[in-house]
């Protein structure tokens, strides 16, 4: 099911792995193990609450250019089971509009992780001491075929969600959205969605065809996999072809927040009214890049101007603690228009803010 960034990871358990030495505390060729590192001895069973739990590699210890390049440099591991949360990369771009590249976003944003660390002071959240987590590698995606893509994503996702792991997506276009809202619904039922985005994603077609990145949720509706009562658009902005670009949203129920009723002001407030709104029901969060302003991630397919900015999104994210998170994406980092890698470490820290507001993240 995997195509793993570390071929013949069993193989290299005693050497390259070991080198990271997430949890031994020490480094080097003798170093022993972390259970997960796809070690085909570890039981499948979830950790019980005082068993240890995989770390990211401290600086302090392994110098930042060391080791086989995952998400927060935590071990890759072949299958869900025994993980309560997971990074997972999609690399697929064959659903874009306008410029490719996103295909290359999980690889890239994986390298910017480098400077996350396990703890977040800003909001007391300790995540790797409440949650078992690992980096899947990358579902096996069709570059030749959309519609088989979104096969071999949904099938991926059936066997996550199925293990009781929440998914952590890098993306990849939006396309990769719809199939995993196909997973979730197996499970959840409809969800809600929070969709931070510059673009509402619901168009029907495009060139005659009914899928890619510009219609995901327009699926998701068609399908009955969203809780429309329950879906929030954030940063939706740009020029359209008409002037009332946001009817089919509304008509479903959508709450769409438009960009310049979020300029110059804190999101708190706001979020304390999504929360209202999705109650304790399960909510899945879909953050574009896009949404920001390009003046902070230029590395993107379809920039729009006067976006939202890095501080508003760690508001947004972090207004969601306390929700029943069962899913995240961060999608559209391209990093053919990213020079600096600033958009892809955005990414990285957005997805490591994820990560703290899942449910069994206590806050200390």
């Amino acid at each position: 099911m995997w195509l793993l960034l570390a071929s013949g990871c069993r193989r290299r358990l005693g050497r390259a792995l070991g080198a990271w030495g997430p949890r031994s505390g020490r480094s080097g060729p003798g170093a022993p193990p972390a259970a997960g590192l796809c070690d085909p001895q570890r039981s499948p069973s979830r950790q019980t609450s005082d068993a240890p739990r995989n770390q990211p590699a401290s600086a302090e210890f392994v110098a930042r250019s060391v080791g086989v390049c995952s998400m927060m440099r935590l071990p890759i591991q072949a299958s869900p089971e025994g993980l309560d949360a997971a990074f997972v990369g999609v690399p697929l771009d064959i659903g874009t509009s306008n410029r490719p590249g996103a295909r290359f976003g999980p690889r890239r944003i994986r390298e910017e992780s480098v400077m996350l660390r396990s703890a977040n002071p800003s909001t007391g959240a300790l995540p790797f001491q409440f949650l078992m987590v690992a980096d899947l590698g990358d579902v096996n995606v069709n570059l030749y075929n959309l519609q088989d893509s979104c096969r071999l994503i949904q099938e991926a996702y059936q066997k996550i969600v199925a293990a009781g792991c929440v998914p952590l997506t890098l993306g990849g276009d939006h396309t990769i959205t719809y199939p995993i809202l196909q997973a979730m619904a197996k499970k959840h039922g409809p969800v809600g969605l929070l969709h931070v985005d510059a673009h509402t994603d619901t168009a029907d077609k495009a060139l005659g065809e009914k899928l890619y990145h510009g219609t995901p949720f327009r699926r998701c509706v068609d399908e009955g996999l969203l809780d429309c009562k329950r879906v929030v658009q954030i940063g939706i902005r740009g020029s359209s072809m008409t002037l009332d670009p946001y009817r089919y949203n509304r008509n479903q129920g959508f709450w769409v927040v438009l960009a310049e009723d979020c300029w110059m002001k804190s999101l708190v407030p706001l979020m304390g009214e999504v929360r209202q709104q999705m109650g304790g029901k399960p909510i899945y969060i879909s953050f574009d890049i896009d949404a920001l302003d390009p003046a902070y991630a230029p590395g993107t397919g379809t920039p729009e101007i006067a976006g939202l900015t890095p501080s508003q999104a760690l508001e947004i994210i972090r207004g969601c603690q306390g929700l029943n998170v069962v899913g995240c994406d961060l999608v559209e980092v391209s990093p053919l228009y990213d020079p600096s890698g600033n958009t892809a470490l955005l990414a990285a820290n957005l997805l490591f803010e994820m990560l703290c507001i899942l449910p069994k993240v206590k806050v200390v």
